[in-house]
């Protein structure tokens, strides 16, 4: 990447007047933080009912597993630990309504 590109990146991120966030899914914290396989997690945060979010995920960097949503509001996502996914941290990912963004959420849930 060169210099000029990373400084435009830079820039794009830091101007709020070019981007903007609003109306994309934020989870400010997840309950429980740790669980098995089976068990129902709750995401909460902003912008997280079915015209925001269409499909949420589990993540560790490397490989992404699709999660059941069980209940889904505007300010709540609850979610089921699927059956296919090994023990370890996990970040949320959300999957935008109209299927062009991935959003990585701050919160981290652990398998365990």
């Amino acid at each position: 990447m060169t210099s000029g590109f990373a400084s435009l990146l830079i820039a794009l991120a830091l101007s709020p007047a070019l981007v903007s966030f609003a109306g994309f899914p934020k989870v400010t914290n997840v309950e429980p933080e740790a669980g098995k396989v089976g068990d129902i997690v709750s995401a909460k945060g902003e912008n997280l009912d079915k015209s925001s979010v269409a499909e949420a995920y589990l993540t560790d960097g490397s490989h992404d597993t699709k999660v059941e949503i069980t209940e889904q509001t505007g300010a709540q996502i609850k979610f089921k630990v699927p059956q296919n996914i090994k023990a370890g941290r996990y970040r949320i990912l959300m999957l935008t309504a109209d299927k062009k963004s991935l959003v990585e959420q701050p919160v981290v849930f652990t398998v365990e």
